[in-house]
């Protein structure tokens, strides 16, 4: 922490970009939550000054890890994975975990919910990069290397897919095997590994009815009854007629009881309607700056465990970001994940800027390692 105080070497582009993502998010939250929050609860900025609070707090959440010594984190590795584990279990139990929309994935506390799913995806994160700093080269061994690996995705996936929350469960995956290749693991081995996956995570998708109408929505729109193809539908209509400079901000239509939840999972849909095509590429341009500076850092860092963190951070934040683009444009089924900084939603903010803040620590101590 006396390090970060010396001096102000931290990646400045990176603060901005995100920074900038969380003003654009609350402006579109507001734009697009005011009359249903009017309708539900009588109070047009009821949606907007519940994400100011969740802002603040993520903020200073983003300044606490942000002057904390990514080191320690390696320490608290171990623990927090575990109590992430104890917390997405909780949740399956029928009394406590809250259900929405048919999947249990909720906690409630003191009149506040969030979504254990969120801790765990950083938690997982913070393990795996301990790993893979310990293993070394041994990683290319798939008994004592990758296994391990392996058993910390499976233990925080599976209750993820009980709940069942599909979209986390494929991050869960995805940035667990991009670390694992960044890593140095055999591409033999992880492609072994993603050919057992696929098909179970398929299977299991099938099972579900609400999965399994997603899926074959993705597969073949025109087949589908127009209730289960319903959002995507609208979320087409809202893009389709934004052009370049948008209807106007506040002026989008779709948000009128057309798309569901679009404050949620479809804000991008929102965005492209009333600030066009030049809103929407704005958004994609600050996250490819995420995985730029992101990338830069993981290159800079000064030790292992700084790269692997580093490395897994900028791939949970990107990977999200890049499944929910794909779920509004209708080349990925719809999940369920929200957009990172944009969407509505406590646990998604808040710990997204906590993981922002850890790179911005790394980038610290990156900076002071180069010329």
């Amino acid at each position: 922490m006396g390090a970060m105080r010396r001096g102000l070497l931290f990646d400045k582009m990176l603060f901005t970009a995100t920074l900038a993502l969380v003003a654009l998010g609350i402006l579109m939250i507001y734009s697009s939550s005011a009359i249903r929050a009017q309708e539900r609860f009588g109070d047009p900025n009821l949606f907007l000054k519940k994400q100011l609070l969740w802002a603040a707090l993520g903020v200073c959440a983003l300044m606490a890890t942000m002057y904390w010594n990514y080191r320690g984190w390696q320490r608290w590795a171990l623990p927090l994975f575990l109590i992430s584990l104890f917390l997405l279990l909780l949740v399956l139990v029928p009394q406590v975990g809250v259900k929405v929309n048919g999947a249990r994935r909720w906690l409630s506390v003191g009149g506040f919910s969030f979504q254990p799913s969120e801790p765990a995806k950083m938690s997982l994160v913070l393990l795996l990069s301990r790993l893979l700093a310990q293993k070394g080269a041994r990683v290319q061994e798939f008994n004592h290397g990758l296994l391990p690996l392996l058993v910390a995705m499976g233990v925080i996936a599976l209750p993820v897919l009980l709940q069942p929350n599909f979209g986390n469960v494929v991050v869960i995956v995805t940035v667990g095997l991009m670390m694992c290749f960044l890593g140095g693991a055999r591409m033999r081995h992880l492609l072994l590994v993603s050919l057992a996956l696929l098909p179970a995570l398929l299977g299991m998708m099938m099972l579900s009815s609400h999965a399994r109408s997603r899926l074959l929505t993705l597969l073949d729109p025109s087949r589908m009854p127009e209730g289960a193809r319903y959002q995507i539908t609208q979320s087409f209509y809202a893009l389709g007629p934004g052009g370049l400079w948008g209807r106007g901000l506040g002026d989008g239509i779709q948000k009128l009881f057309y798309l569901p939840e679009p404050h949620t999972d479809f804000i991008f849909a929102i965005i492209g309607e009333e600030i066009g095509f030049l809103g929407a590429s704005t958004v994609v341009f600050l996250f490819g700056v995420l995985l730029w500076r992101g990338t830069r850092i993981a290159l800079r860092a000064p030790d292992p465990f700084g790269r692997y963190l580093a490395m897994g951070m900028t791939c949970l934040l990107v990977s999200q970001a890049a499944i929910n683009l794909g779920m509004v444009v209708g080349i990925l089924p719809t999940t369920g994940l929200p957009l990172p900084f944009l969407s509505f939603g406590g646990s998604s903010l808040l710990l997204s800027l906590m993981e922002v803040g850890i790179l911005l620590n790394i980038s610290h101590f990156a900076e002071a390692k180069s010329p």
